[in-house]
């Protein structure tokens, strides 16, 4: 298994889903605009903060990272030329790519990815993607393009580790990586950057890969609000909208000026519940609300149908060890009344805060859920969020919130980043001592049905025991300019694995 996962195994993603026949050859020129339903007056350029889609399209213009998931839905060589593992999986060499230049003209080396690297480890670090890397004890250069990580344990899955969107490959100095001015080895120069209302790019004229970037430059705006953001696709103010309203997807398929796109992947809507805050701390609680939602009433209503039931885990029919038979979990208020007086209580109020920065129809579903909720005597209160700053001012912070999620294309990648005790995502402050063991032990499991039966085991304590309420996983729906052409979609991520602007160009 560590020489298939260092080779780059497929992983269960689905690409288009519309079926099309593919353009013909890509052509170079243009300037495209994207209208993005999120971004924060908080973004940094720091690649460790990136948290939404905003930030996700500054990197997926300016950045390449060491491996990532390819049109084919491959985990595939980027910066990193190819890797290969000890037995053990424990040990990694990865052969960093030669001639590649950032855009201020310095030249890759491998120092420069080992500063990068350990952007994320430190003590003081802030960074998204320090749990994925605390397995790792080392880690150094042998000759000048290899990089050498050892691990306190085997990993198979660590080259789609690596592979994560935090851990972009910025240059080095001093052995410390600069993030402050945005440069990278991308196929395309920030030109302007203004922290949740938008950014602007140039192609770079020297990207290191061959038939990518192909427009002349990028404008990404934040444009949070659904309506606007649909109307400026509609009048052609914008060429690329993510996260379409579901509700009037049909009128905006009588426009022949717009094409919708869809894929299906890992991504997925919550409710985190913080469990070390009251009523939460409770399991019997948690139960009662996970109980008192109705997901199929809620798929057909704000996803209408596109998209999948959710079983209050993260893990998706597209990853490698989904649990398909783990009991579905249906709307049942009588039990959840049932687990509300071993609670204690005969009724409950409590507040979920919403925005639609948390996802699109994120406040209706929270007034759905309310309605749901109420045959079992639960009374919840949505508190109306504003949509700028709502992940930095209420996720994480608030006892109860709407919240969204790309996932992840491997298990261990998911649960390490949101589950696991002490990581900085961990959104419901969940601490489950099997559940950690269990992480920590399938991480370096070897014998495939082994590692199944853990991760199958992990998602039903997930299910029956964490804090978080997973209703839906959601296919990406989005619109372009019908003047737009595209290879294979992928579903990693929202937008062609948020690489739409590096894949896509111009007819």
């Amino acid at each position: 298994m560590g020489r298939a996962a260092a080779l780059g195994v497929t992983i269960g993603l689905a690409s288009t889903m519309a079926g099309k026949a593919i353009a013909a050859t890509p052509k170079k020129g243009g300037h495209v605009r994207a209208g993005l339903g999120h971004g924060s007056t908080t973004d940094s350029l720091d690649p460790g903060t990136y948290e939404n889609g905003f930030t996700g399209a500054l990197n997926g213009a300016t950045n390449n990272v060491l491996a990532e998931i390819g049109q084919s839905g491959q985990l595939e060589p980027n910066l990193a030329e190819s890797w290969e593992a000890s037995d053990d999986a424990a040990v990694w060499r990865f052969k960093i790519r030669q001639g590649v230049e950032f855009h201020n003209g310095k030249t890759l080396t491998v120092d420069d990815v080992v500063a990068s690297v350990n952007h994320h480890r430190g003590e003081d670090t802030k960074s998204a993607a320090k749990p994925l890397l605390k397995t790792i004890t080392d880690i150094s250069t042998d000759g000048k393009d290899t990089l050498l990580v050892t691990l306190d344990g085997g990993n198979a899955d660590f080259p789609f580790t690596i592979s994560d969107y935090h851990i972009a490959i910025m240059p080095s100095e001093d052995g410390v990586m600069q993030w402050q001015e945005g440069i990278g080895t991308g196929g395309y120069k920030l030109t302007n950057f203004d922290p949740g209302v938008r950014a602007d790019f140039t192609r770079n004229p020297n990207y290191w890969k061959e038939g990518a970037a192909h427009f002349d430059s990028l404008e990404v705006l934040s444009i949070t609000d659904v309506t606007a953001r649909t109307n400026a696709l509609t009048t052609g103010e914008i060429d690329v909208m993510d996260r379409l309203d579901i509700k009037t997807l049909h009128l905006l398929k009588r426009n022949k000026n717009v094409k919708i796109e869809e894929t299906t992947g890992t991504a997925h809507y919550t409710a985190p519940m913080r469990t070390d805050t009251p009523p939460f701390d409770d399991n019997n609680v948690r139960m009662a609300l996970k109980l008192a939602f109705d997901r199929d009433a809620m798929l057909r209503t704000v996803l209408r149908g596109h998209g999948s039931v959710g079983n209050d885990h993260p893990i998706s029919t597209a990853n490698r060890y989904h649990a398909a038979a783990l009991p579905q979990r249906t709307y049942d208020p009588e039990k959840a009344k049932w687990y509300l007086k071993q609670a204690g209580l005969s009724s409950l109020k409590v507040d979920l805060s919403a925005a639609d920065a948390a996802f699109a129809g994120a406040v209706d579903a929270a007034v759905l859920y309310k309605e749901h909720a109420a045959k079992a005597g639960i009374d919840i209160n949505v508190v109306r969020e504003p949509n700028d700053g709502y992940w930095s001012a209420v996720w994480m912070k608030k006892p109860w919130c709407m919240c969204y999620w790309g996932g992840r294309p491997t298990e261990d990648g998911m649960f390490s980043t949101a589950y696991a005790a002490g990581a900085d995502w961990n959104d419901t402050f969940w601490d489950h001592e099997r559940f950690n063991k269990l992480l920590v032990e399938a991480r370096a499991e070897l014998d495939e049905p082994k590692r199944r039966e853990m991760y199958f085991e992990m998602q039903q304590i997930c299910s029956d025991e964490g804090g978080v309420v997973v209703p839906m996983f959601n296919n990406y729906v989005f619109g372009i300019s019908a003047k737009i052409e595209h290879g294979p979609l992928q579903g990693n991520w929202d937008l062609d694995g948020g690489l739409w602007m590096e894949r896509w160009w111009f007819a």
